[in-house]
């Protein structure tokens, strides 16, 4: 009399045994489980992948140092030129005048020997190739 109701079950209990068999199928191996062929690949792809951040870093950091390479070399550039204009100008020639230069803005520093040559040295620096801005810090001193 019991078999009816054991018959009724049986679907369902079928039912659970297939889902749970799809479950098991579907789970990811973890290392330990893996074949060897499945770990070498696995270790390639990280190992290509790892690669492809250190050439990218590496080509960033070569681009940086470029960069870097250029703007020194310019601001030298600029400052070679500021000494020489204030070098063979009649009004500066006699004066020290120091030259600083960082991404194409100049700073002078130390004594102009009247207003006037403090501006002529503005105005000289100013119209040099690649100059932005120019710091006028120059000192006026009378001697006399």
């Amino acid at each position: 009399m019991k078999q009816p109701y054991t018959l009724a079950r049986l679907p369902l209990l079928g039912t659970l045994a297939l889902a749970a068999a799809l479950g098991a199928c579907s789970r990811q191996q973890p290392d330990d489980e893996l074949s060897a062929g499945q770990r070498v690949d696995n270790t390639a792809a990280n190992a290509k992948r790892e690669g492809s951040e250190v050439l990218a870093d590496a080509r960033m950091s070569a681009r940086d140092a470029a960069d870097t390479t250029a703007r020194v070399s310019s601001d030298m550039n600029i400052t070679a030129k500021v000494n020489a204009a204030l070098a063979v100008d009649d009004q500066l020639k006699a004066t020290q005048i120091n030259v600083d230069t960082r991404d194409g803005q100049v700073t002078l520093s130390g004594q102009a020997p009247d207003p006037q040559s403090r501006e002529r040295a503005t105005t000289l620096v100013a119209a040099i190739d690649g100059v932005k801005q120019v710091n006028n810090q120059l000192v006026v001193t009378r001697n006399g």
